[in-house]
């Protein structure tokens, strides 16, 4: 993406108040990177065939919702620890499966105000999972989109 239009987000999130939302594997974006000024690395990535026990860990959060505890049966694993700032909540947290059945817990929803805009980062989504076919996660996008939006 080109500086300028990486520049002309940053300044809609910071100043306008416009909402951010970033899933999976664009923690690594321009983007994204500028608005947490960190590198947003995870400690380590495997894609080997987990699932993931999904946990409604702040529920009073509006992104939260309507949900309740639900299984991804397919994810790319994003070890902790996540070079961002402390989010302001974490609504979703999770535990990673492994295929030989150790268990790694994990963050998967994170929250943050920058500037006058609200961001939100979700873990799930690589494509040959189908993430984003489950009810759970569709309504986690769309609660996230109510929130991110800026306040009128």
């Amino acid at each position: 993406m080109k500086d300028e239009y990486v520049d002309r987000i940053v300044r809609r999130v910071k100043e306008e108040g416009m909402g951010f939302i970033s899933v999976h594997s664009s923690h690594f974006a321009k983007a994204n990177k500028r608005l947490m000024g960190t590198r947003c690395s995870w400690a380590a990535y495997q894609n080997d065939g987990c699932r993931c026990e999904v946990t409604v860990s702040e529920p009073g959060h509006p992104i939260a919702q309507g949900l309740k505890g639900f299984t991804l049966p397919c994810i790319e694993r994003y070890s902790e620890p996540y070079a961002v700032p402390t989010p302001e909540a974490v609504p979703l947290t999770g535990t990673y499966i492994y295929p030989d059945g150790k268990r790694e817990p994990t963050r998967l929803g994170l929250c943050w105000t920058i500037g006058k805009g609200r961001m939100f980062y979700f873990v799930p989504g690589h494509e040959t999972c189908r993430d984003f076919y489950l009810p759970e996660v569709q309504q986690i996008m769309a609660n996230a989109v109510a929130w991110a939006a800026p306040k009128r």
